[in-house]
């Protein structure tokens, strides 16, 4: 069987970018105060009607690929061209399909990209004024979002340089990254498969003839904050479907990463509630996207009885026998369902 174990590392897409809850200071896993509540779409929930603890939720996807349960990219680029363009890696995007100059040789880089969209919508009970943003763009915060994810500052010169297309294709055009923002962090993070998914990798790499996959994934991002005149100048209003004015926009972009992903985003715009300039209302999008041929290959563990349920799709989706925990081992909706609460629960602390 050729490169099986690529198909599990799907599960990692993971990335940082909405990462896992964690339990507060005290001991009490305060994020459980929070309740989701399942939409179709943010825009079937008046912002009126959210109430406190009360989350919004949805991850559906516009147009379902049925062999993956995933949007291809190029369906997502057509059925919601407003997400595809301000929740890809950076501003003009699109699947990589184009010559690269590596090491002096011009070399063609193709990928096929299927998406994985959260958005989620919740009220916090505290003026926009009062909350510090900035204050967000720290590794302390990142930290204690979720112990799992091991994270570390690194300085925009230590990034990942490899003549690999997709590290090439993905360095924004218009500046590089961690650097050119008057408040950014660049981070290097960690994690660790859990629960039984590092016994299923050392099983299939024994069958493998090629190098060893490793259970883990690492990635680097940039986590950057928005101004207001950013948050209107890029138009993400469109994103949130709200015209309150904003106090900006908390951005991750997760722009490397070592196998089976392309790109993750994470985009959180604070604005005033309407009409209660006592109250802010967060909308939160995730966007994650693996690589299609990954994807592609889940007939090879099918026929593998012993690793039938390690069919990428299935794990992703949270839907193996191999999933376990709240994280992303757990696949992705869970894992972005806990995130959320995750996120709201440290905002609602004011931490």
């Amino acid at each position: 069987m050729s490169r099986p174990v690529t198909l599990l590392a799907t599960l990692l897409l993971g990335l940082s970018l909405a990462k896992a809850q964690q339990p507060a200071p005290d001991g009490k896993d305060q994020s459980a105060d929070f309740r989701l509540d399942e939409v179709a779409s943010l825009s079937d929930v008046p912002v009126a009607q959210l109430k406190p603890k009360s989350i919004a939720f949805t991850d559906r996807p516009a147009v379902v690929d049925p062999a993956t349960g995933f949007m291809r990219f190029e369906d997502w680029a057509k059925a919601r061209p407003i997400e595809q363009q301000l929740l890809s890696l950076y501003p003009g995007y699109a699947e990589p399909n184009t010559d690269l100059v590596i090491d002096g040789a011009k070399k063609h880089y193709k990928e096929k990209l299927h998406m994985y969209v959260a958005s989620a919508r919740f009220a916090l009970a505290r003026p926009a004024s009062s909350i510090d943003l900035a204050h967000l763009i720290t590794l302390p915060f990142v930290e204690q979002i979720d112990r799992a994810i091991k994270s570390r500052l690194i300085a925009a010169n230590d990034v990942t340089a490899t003549a690999e297309p997709k590290v090439i294709y993905n360095q924004n055009p218009k500046r590089h990254w961690c650097q050119e923002r008057p408040i950014v962090i660049c981070l290097s993070s960690h994690y660790q498969l859990e629960g039984r998914l590092p016994s299923a990798i050392a099983l299939a790499n024994k069958l493998r003839d090629s190098k060893p996959i490793p259970p883990y994934l690492e990635f680097e991002s940039e986590l950057t904050l928005r101004s207001p005149e950013e948050v209107q100048q890029a138009g993400l209003s469109r994103l949130t479907g709200l015209d309150t004015p904003s106090i900006g926009a908390i951005e991750q972009s997760i722009f490397y990463v070592n196998q089976a992903i392309q790109f993750g985003k994470l985009v959180a715009v604070f604005q005033q509630f309407p009409n209660d300039p006592n109250r802010t209302v967060a909308t939160v999008f995730m966007a994650l996207a693996p690589e299609s041929k990954v994807l592609d290959r889940q007939k090879q563990f099918a026929n593998v009885p012993v690793l039938r349920n390690m069919v990428p799709a299935q794990v992703l989706l949270g839907k193996s026998s191999f999933n376990t925990g709240n994280s992303l081992s757990a696949g992705l909706p869970v894992y972005a369902r806990n995130s959320v609460k995750s996120i709201a629960a440290i905002l609602d602390r004011g931490e």
